[in-house]
């Protein structure tokens, strides 16, 4: 059936109408954080205005500038970036696992996986911080307030949901593409170096991307897990919220500075963010 004309355009306008609606919902927020980031303290109790009336910068020098702010990017940076590679490491040889060995129980194994995801954080934040400052105490040393402690943490959550994505990547590259490089001389190593990793590219990379986010927003296990070392970004957010009032101007400043790691990561891999999203989701 043709559709006429008049139908045509209607469907075209309906689809952009919708479009640039989901989109000014999406970005309104972000616009005026950056209008807030731009106005002085006097000029925030004013009337709200989405209106940028001039740059006022003073805000990002003071929070650039500032020894703590650097202090917590480094860590955000150390912990996500860590976090990231370990989980798309550990993520690529438990899928192979599961996707070329017939295990006993590997869909239980799967399915239990997944359930670590499902609970929410909170319900662990107890346990965990008893395991952090007694558990694994080494004489002076524990977990607590470290690097090592919160990537270790990341990796626990991380790690079910990339399973999980890899899993249907993995599961879509043939099994004779090992057999072939197997006959080869290839031995495990070989077939996951010269086989697995570049057909499973796109998937790892829109893993790494996802766990490198993840690790990077949290902030609930950050801000009971550390004190003064290890304290993330996000914490960093909480600090300008005091007794004596809120300094919304350099917090604004300091969540538009934090949004722009996140958003060079995506925009320089959205397009493996399409492919490993969409890659072993049509099979023959």
């Amino acid at each position: 059936m043709t559709l006429s004309l008049r139908q045509r355009l209607g469907r075209y306008f309906a689809t952009y109408g919708v479009w640039i609606v989901m989109t000014i919902v999406t970005l309104l927020p972000i616009w005026w954080m950056f209008v807030v980031s731009m106005r002085t303290r006097v000029e925030l109790f004013g009337r709200p205005n989405l209106a940028l009336s001039r740059l006022f910068t003073e805000n990002y020098i003071n929070v650039l500038t500032d020894s703590a702010f650097q202090r917590y990017m480094t860590n955000s940076l150390i912990i996500s970036t860590s976090n990231a590679l370990l989980v798309m490491a550990l993520a690529l040889l438990a899928t192979y696992a599961l996707s070329r060995y017939k295990l006993a129980g590997s869909d239980n194994i799967f399915f239990w996986l997944i359930t670590n995801r499902m609970a929410p954080p909170a319900a662990f934040l107890l346990p965990l911080f008893i395991m952090f400052t007694r558990s694994f105490r080494i004489g002076t040393w524990t977990l607590y307030d470290t690097h090592i402690g919160l990537i270790l943490l990341y990796c626990v959550f991380n790690l079910p949901f990339a399973i999980w994505l890899l899993k249907g990547v993995m599961d879509g590259i043939p099994i004779e593409l090992d057999d072939a490089a197997g006959i080869d001389g290839a031995g495990l190593f070989g077939v996951l170096r010269h086989v697995i990793l570049p057909l499973a590219a796109p998937g790892l990379a829109i893993t790494g991307i996802l766990s490198w986010v993840f690790a990077w927003n949290e902030y609930l296990f950050a801000a009971n897990l550390t004190s003064v070392h290890a304290r993330t970004i996000t914490t960093g957010l909480a600090e300008f919220v005091t007794v004596t009032g809120t300094n919304w101007g350099e917090l604004a400043a300091m969540s538009m500075i934090t949004l722009i790691p996140s958003a060079i990561i995506v925009i320089l891999a959205q397009r493996y963010i399409v492919m490993g999203l969409t890659f072993g989701a049509i099979k023959e």
